[in-house]
């Protein structure tokens, strides 16, 4: 598929990223509220011994990790439709070839396309884990 037929399904995928960034922002408000209301301080002051301090220490970690995901995809979504405000969306920033609409319809935040991925992800630094 030519970019320019892919600009046609751009109010598809903008509409699709807008829907998935609003329930993202959701669920970043709901964990926030629940880290507010279920801090390390409280949850460490029920705790009686190390093996429960350390199940402390892991729920803390489990939520701001999930966090940090969501508020990665939400940046994500972000450049997805400056992308799309930009007339670039859909096209592989490594290859400038067109990304597969199937692939854009899955994983709508692509940016690039499915051999150019794999080729990044084959690369040392794209294995390692991201830095919070």
């Amino acid at each position: 598929m030519a970019a320019t037929d892919l600009r046609s399904l751009y109010p598809h995928f903008e509409n699709k990223l807008r829907e998935r960034l609003s329930v993202l922002r959701g669920e970043i408000r709901a964990a926030l509220l629940r880290v507010d209301t279920e801090t390390y301080g409280e949850l460490a002051g029920q705790v009686h011994d190390v093996d429960e301090e350390s199940l402390a220490d892991l729920l803390t970690d489990v939520n701001l990790a999930a966090i940090s995901r969501e508020v990665q995809e939400v940046r994500d979504i972000d450049a997805a439709l400056r992308r799309i405000g930009a007339g670039t969306y859909g096209q592989c920033l490594d290859c400038g070839e067109p990304i597969d609409p199937a692939r854009l319809e899955a994983y709508p935040t692509a940016k690039r396309c499915l051999a150019c991925q794999r080729a990044y992800e084959s690369q040392p630094a794209a294995k390692s884990p991201p830095k919070l």
